[in-house]
């Protein structure tokens, strides 16, 4: 039941990559975003907005489609990156990583822009009236008090991106030890014969995977929590 393959683990591996690849990119981005919609008013906030929720509420296959379009190699940034910088996203694993990351992002901005919105904004002004600058008041202020709203946005993004599937196959395809994650791996043995048993093991894997992300999540939200409460 449990005697995983050479190839099972090569999708487990992946899908672990390209997931923490995805959060890491993904989180200085989310951060700057959450504090722009928290802190500032501007023309068209509700606009980047819904613009950054789209992609939850568009089919996935959808997004992958557009991220086809555009990354792709005769997209209009696909072209540009592969014929100036070398880099080429469609049908790689760095694809499905842009793919989750962009899968993921609503749910790892949401609660850091809540966790901003929450601070005191007193607490801000009194650091700016004693000399700091923008940059300071943010690092030593506004950064260490959203602490806990931006670990549960990462392990958030983290745990979405492990098992994204709709948007990275119409991406970047179903190959083999380049593209296979868990969740292609799942949509492959359900299709062949004798499949059933090595799917369930994926299965049961990515469970795990996601459920110990979401408890990690809890864990250092509650951790990060009471070290601000300390401060």
């Amino acid at each position: 039941m449990f005697d995983i393959t050479p190839e099972e683990w090569t999708a487990i591996e992946l899908s672990l990559r390209v997931a923490v690849v995805a959060t890491l990119v993904s989180t200085p981005i989310g951060i700057a975003v959450a504090w722009l919609l928290a802190r500032r008013d501007f023309w068209g906030k509700a606009l980047l907005d819904a613009l950054i929720h789209l992609p939850l509420v568009l089919p996935p296959v959808v997004t992958g489609y557009l991220l086809l379009l555009s990354f792709g190699r005769k997209g209009p940034v696909g072209e540009f990156l592969d014929h100036y910088l070398g880099i080429v996203f469609s049908f790689r694993w760095t694809g499905a990583a842009l793919a989750c990351g962009v899968m993921s992002f609503p749910l790892l901005v949401r609660p850091m822009r809540l966790s901003i919105e929450a601070i005191d904004r007193r607490l801000e002004q009194a650091a700016g009236t004693l000399g700091a600058t923008p940059w300071q008041v943010f690092l030593t202020v506004t950064l260490p008090l959203a602490l806990p709203g931006i670990v549960a946005g990462m392990i958030m993004g983290f745990a979405k991106a492990l098992g994204e599937f709709g948007a990275t196959i119409t991406f970047v395809s179903n190959i083999p030890g380049e593209t296979q994650t868990i969740s292609s791996a799942i949509y492959s043995l359900i299709q062949t014969p004798d499949g059933d048993l090595p799917a369930l093991r994926l299965v049961i894997i990515s469970a795990i995977m996601a459920i110990g992300a979401l408890v990690a999540s809890e864990f250092f939200a509650r951790r990060a929590l009471r070290r601000v409460h300390g401060l």
